[in-house]
């Protein structure tokens, strides 16, 4: 018998709030199910992934950089070990934190560090990403320290590039630099990552792609604090290749210290094969700086400096030739008929064209002289008649033809091709016709003619190896380690300069007077065993007309001073070596560059 007290409507109340409950326990356990399910099932991938990822690493193996050799086989720039700051964007909570510790503790650039990582977050969040390059081992000590406090921190050791012996032939060789975002756009670095270095000058950059090697990878298992403890797998790097120069690098210091602590270049090749012996600039600069990092200051001074460092002079410095440019005009003239090498002309200084008088480097003049004294002497009122006979049209097709106004061809970046003008040119540049007093100038390397010391050296090669301009060449063999070689390099020939033999024997005997008679100008290269033939050249770089040139040279402002000029070419009856040599502001080119060619000169030849 139920309780009188008894309400059953209490009961249906609390049936049914059991009934709400026991519905919302049903549907929080279906949603659980469902959530369960779809994170197992359709995410599950995702994040067993995730897991994976957070125990396994992907790690770049960079290849070795393939070294590079001079033309007997000495190593001039290899690679050492270097000690990269890397850290893995997923592992880490607070990046912020984490980058400012950094900079406590060793020091780090905070916007590209920013940068990288949030680029690296939004990529691949995995994979390594660079925050500092080549840290010092006083740096790793410190990172290691204090590795457990610095989440998602790991340590890379990569190849440092390290060219042995500094500035040597910088010019040449060339720098590294980190490859751009719009490079790895390009397409032409497929084996290159974000952060890789690579050539930016000179043969780093020439044979980049067979220096750099292919890079290979590996999974590797790390515990929580990011040490390795495994490696899964590893797919091996292959190295890049050895490239094998030409130049001689005893003969390239001899050069550098030739010019130390002038501006200028000397460019010495072997007249016969074109192959290039030696090739300095200076101003230079330590490539190794380039590897270790460089700031923006640094940077800054070098590219906007007013001694340009970076710029190779032998292929890119544009000068005017000054008197090694009669060489040209002689070779036309004689092939052209319009001088005779017998004839006598006049100078007594100076030779009046209208109104206007152009005047002779000597003073008083050369009185009555021939073609050999003509050049042997570097006259100038005899190179006026001689190029006024020729005419400003012919002398360009000879110029040209000895390979100047165009670029040689040469195996480095950044040639530039000089400057021949023409009638037609100073139209089309100026909008004013040509003048006759330009073509007095133009022949004897002045008013608008701009070369290179390469082109100078392969002018006076091809006047002594038969009348053949050359193919200059910087690389002997491309060679892949304990493999075969990729590719040889042999003497290319442009074409024949198309000059009898019996006129290049008269400018030959004519140039080797300049070194050897009494009166010549290049005295100062003369050596007692070796006949050495060359022509000097005295380019003005600016008129002074109150200016005294006969006076004092340290009377000049250096900035004012012409450039010097010497080409050079040894034994002249079996030549082994050309030689350009210009010094920026050197004066005269017999007092201040044909000694530097003479040190050359013997010191290849042996007889110093």
């Amino acid at each position: 018998m139920r309780p009188s007290n008894f309400d059953p409507i209490s009961v249906d109340i609390l049936n049914r709030q059991l009934k709400k409950a026991t519905i919302v326990v049903l549907i929080f356990f279906v949603g659980l199910i469902f959530r369960l399910w779809y994170l197992q099932v359709v995410n599950g991938w995702k994040y067993r992934a995730k897991s994976e990822n957070n125990r396994i690493h992907l790690q770049d193996i960079p290849p070795l950089r393939g070294m590079i050799f001079d033309r007997d086989g000495r190593l001039l720039v290899d690679n050492r070990a270097g000690y990269d700051l890397c850290v893995i964007p997923e592992d880490v909570q607070d990046p912020e934190r984490l980058l400012h510790r950094l900079n406590d503790l060793i020091g780090i650039e905070l916007d590209q560090a920013r940068d990288r990582f949030r680029k690296g977050l939004s990529g691949l969040p995995f994979k390594a990403v660079r925050i500092k390059r080549n840290i010092s081992r006083d740096e790793l000590a410190t990172i290691e320290t204090h590795r457990f406090n610095l989440p998602g921190i790991t340590i890379q050791v990569r190849p440092q590039r390290h060219y042995l012996y500094n500035h040597l032939a910088v010019h040449v060789l060339g720098y590294l630099g980190e490859i751009t975002e719009q490079q790895l756009a390009s397409g032409r670095y497929v084996n290159n990552r974000g952060g890789d270095l690579i050539g930016k000058a000179g043969m780093e950059r020439e044979w980049q792609r067979f220096l750099h090697g292919i890079p290979g990878g590996e999974q590797v298992e790390v515990d929580a604090a990011g040490r390795k403890l495994n490696v899964i797998s590893r797919k091996t790097a292959l190295p890049g290749a050895n490239v094998y120069l030409t130049i001689d690098s005893h003969l390239q210091s001899v050069a550098e210290k030739a010019l130390e602590g002038k501006a200028g270049a000397v460019v010495a090749m072997d007249p016969m094969d074109g192959e290039i012996l030696a090739m300095a600039s200076s101003p230079w600069f330590d490539p190794n700086i380039f590897v270790k990092g460089i700031d923006r200051e640094t940077w800054e001074a070098m590219v906007r400096g007013a001694d340009h460092p970076l710029q190779n002079r032998a292929i890119s410095g544009q000068y005017p030739p000054g008197s090694v440019f009669k060489i040209v005009v002689a070779l036309g003239a004689l092939q052209e008929g319009v001088l005779d090498p017998e004839e006598k002309l006049f100078c007594g200084g100076s030779y009046r064209l209208g109104k206007s008088v152009y005047r002779c480097w000597k003073r008083w003049g050369h009185g009555w002289i021939k073609l050999h004294a003509g050049l042997a002497q570097s006259c100038d009122v005899y190179f006026y008649q001689v190029g006024k006979s020729l005419g400003i049209d012919k002398i360009a097709l000879y110029a040209r033809r000895m390979g100047l106004g165009a670029r040689t061809g040469l195996d480095l970046p950044h040639e530039k091709p000089g400057l021949i003008p023409t009638r037609q040119w100073k139209l089309k540049r100026w909008k004013v016709p040509w003048q006759q007093g330009e073509t007095l100038s133009t022949a004897i390397g002045q008013s608008y003619v701009l070369v290179t010391p390469l082109q100078m050296a392969c002018l006076i090669s091809s006047v002594f190896n038969g009348g053949k301009l050359l193919t200059p060449q910087l690389t002997k063999k491309i060679h892949i380690p304990g493999g075969e070689d990729i590719q040889k390099f042999h003497a290319l020939e442009r074409w024949d300069l198309g000059i009898d033999n019996a006129n290049l024997e008269l400018v030959k005997k004519a140039l080797i007077g300049v070194v050897n008679e009494p009166h010549g100008t290049g005295g100062k290269a003369r050596l007692e065993h070796v006949v050495v033939a060359g022509k000097t050249g005295t380019a003005q770089v600016v008129s002074l007309p109150k200016a005294d040139r006969s006076g004092k040279e340290e009377n000049i402002p250096e900035a004012f001073r012409d450039h010097a000029w010497f080409v050079a070419i040894a034994p002249a009856s079996q030549p082994k070596i050309a030689v350009a040599v210009v010094v920026e502001h050197g004066g005269h080119g017999g007092s201040a560059a044909a000694p530097i060619a003479r040190k050359i000169i013997s010191a290849y030849l042996g007889t110093d």
